[in-house]
């Protein structure tokens, strides 16, 4: 069990992802508000945008620049935070195409494993939890252990303000507490992973 001043001296790496190309894209605005805040609590935060990132296809772009970015971008990270808007019941093919482009496995070393995972929907009408339950699901294949809260904003095109910053509400408490959460998680993670991630087989 770590001790406390192993917990909090420690700077959790967090990368985030987004799932929309839009110019106002409410997964990014959220993703930015959530990184805002997150960084406000001590993490180091980077994001990944998907913008000019192909289609997955190993044969052809496996060495495209993007990702090489987004790879190398999920090496450094030590958590994750997903969020992306729901599309017909699930996620959008922009964030499911980030996922697919970031291996299980490369030789020895395992990008995803043991780093822990944040996960946020946006919705255009009322509030649903089918893109946060697609995330965790990719979360658990990726061998990421997911943080137990997770927020959905309802009616996402009513939260922001003109500058992109989310309004106070309960939904921004929520986001809040899963940030909280996710920076206290990676703290305590990272002091553990190699015992965690080093199994029987």
């Amino acid at each position: 069990i770590p001790t406390e001043s192993a917990v909090s001296n420690h700077k959790p790496k967090i990368l985030i992802l987004y799932g929309s190309l839009r110019d106002r894209s409410f997964s990014r605005l959220l993703a930015e508000e959530a990184g805002t805040i997150l960084e406000f609590m001590g993490a180091e935060v980077k994001f990944f945008n998907p913008d000019g990132l192909p289609l997955f296809d190993y044969e052809r772009s496996v060495n495209h620049p993007k990702v090489q970015e987004l790879r190398e971008l999920s090496l450094w990270s030590e958590g994750h935070v997903w969020v992306s808007p729901e599309m017909h019941g699930t996620i959008t093919g922009v964030f499911k195409n980030q996922i697919d482009w970031i291996p299980l496995n490369t030789g020895s070393v395992r990008p995803t494993q043991g780093r822990t995972c944040q996960v946020a929907q946006v919705n255009g009408g009322s509030q649903s939890f089918n893109a946060v339950n697609a995330l965790r699901l990719l979360a658990r294949w990726m061998r990421m252990p997911c943080s137990t809260n997770q927020s959905s904003i309802a009616k996402a095109w009513q939260e922001f303000d003109g500058d992109g910053r989310m309004k106070e509400s309960d939904f921004r408490d929520r986001l809040v507490d899963c940030a909280e959460e996710l920076a206290k998680f990676t703290a305590i993670m990272v002091t553990v992973e190699d015992e965690i991630t080093n199994r029987y087989s």
